[in-house]
């Protein structure tokens, strides 16, 4: 990959804001690495967004037939025909800002995305023109993943390429926090930043056995689309004996990362319960590995409320400090959902008080 453009690869919260700025005159097409949250980014702006309506277009579901519609109109007596457009682009809403995500531009057919080529650049298809609020982007894995995403110049020339970064392990691990992902899969992504890694900066496909390449068939492998599948399972594991649900995470994340996570997975055993800490934080048990030490502090940041806030910093103190540090940096980052009940909090404020030594410790 080009070093400049990785160089100047952005963030999905750089991306999203990129939009909000110019969204309305020019269309960003996102192109990155499968599976990394592309397709979240009109959750992104209709959550900042709420005067405009989110539309979302499937370029893979259509064909040209499926954009324009013919519909026979009269006028002084003579038959015409007039266009109407397809619901999902949201034409019909003219007098309403839309936000309008085209999906999977790059494997579309050509037929489609010359039919939108008019849309993404004047804001204009057939009879219609968009509200001068709307914002309009597109979304495309890269053409080095094999996948069939393919942009002709004259396309490419009519838009904005915007290279999207995977997060970093600790970027995703702070939004799983606030995402409700499962504390082991968030401290199996702690200890192990080479899950985030592109193909593109692995040569050999063996350096790298988790993630996604080209240049070797795997049947799963890990993502952070994947990851948060993961999630979702390993939150059944009461449900499903190990052997069950070493199987599925392998049809999840790929066969080494099952058998890695499941090696975290089983240091739950190892945990004090939420009601534990809540009942007893003095006596509740304190894990004997750092990765369960882990999943007890990130699984705290995500379920604390102001019930639980204050046994919590009773059961906090008697961790290490590099524990310690590791919450108080998860409180501070940027989007926290429970940043000011934290921070209000009496304990905390004098825990802070004496322990700023350990704030840059570590970062969440």
């Amino acid at each position: 990959m080009n070093t400049a453009i990785q160089m100047y690869a952005l963030s999905l919260n750089q991306i999203t804001n990129a939009i909000k700025v110019g969204g309305n005159k020019r269309t960003i097409l996102v192109q990155g690495d499968m599976g990394t949250g592309k397709s979240s980014i009109l959750n992104m702006l209709s959550s900042e967004m709420s005067s405009h309506t989110p539309c979302y277009f499937d370029c893979t579901t259509k064909d040209l037939g499926d954009i324009l519609m013919p519909k026979l109109k009269d006028l002084e007596g003579h038959d015409y025909v007039k266009f109407a457009t397809n619901e999902e682009l949201g034409l019909h809403l003219n007098d309403t800002p839309i936000i309008l995500m085209i999906d999977e531009f790059g494997k579309s057919n050509p037929s489609v995305k010359n039919a939108l080529l008019r849309l993404i650049l004047e804001r204009k298809i057939g009879g219609y023109t968009m509200h001068p609020d709307s914002l309009v982007f597109a979304t495309t894995n890269k053409g080095s993943e094999g996948v069939g995403d393919l942009l002709p110049p004259h396309a490419r020339n009519r838009i904005t390429v915007v290279q999207t970064r995977k997060p970093t392990n600790m970027e995703w691990v702070e939004w799983g926090i606030n995402n409700n992902i499962e504390p082991s899969i968030l401290g199996w992504a702690k200890d192990n930043p080479q899950l985030f890694f592109s193909f593109e900066d692995v040569k050999n496909p063996e350096d790298n056995p988790y993630i996604f390449h080209p240049n070797q068939q795997r049947n799963a492998f890990v993502t952070p689309r994947s990851l948060e599948a993961s999630s979702d399972w390993v939150r059944q594991r009461n449900e499903l004996d190990d052997t069950s649900l070493t199987g599925i995470l392998m049809g999840t994340i790929g066969e080494r990362g099952a058998m890695d996570l499941m090696a975290y997975v089983k240091l739950i055993d190892q945990m004090p319960t939420r009601e534990d800490i809540m009942t007893d934080p003095k006596n509740a048990k304190i894990p004997t590995s750092n990765g369960a030490v882990v999943m007890v502090v990130f699984r705290s940041l995500a379920s604390m409320d102001k019930d639980y806030i204050n046994p919590f910093m009773d059961y906090l103190v008697r961790l290490d400090p590099e524990a310690q540090a590791m919450f108080a940096n998860g409180v501070r980052a940027k989007g926290y959902h429970a940043q000011s009940l934290v921070m209000m909090n009496k304990k905390f404020t004098e825990w802070s008080m004496n322990n700023q030594h350990l704030y840059q410790a570590d970062k969440v």
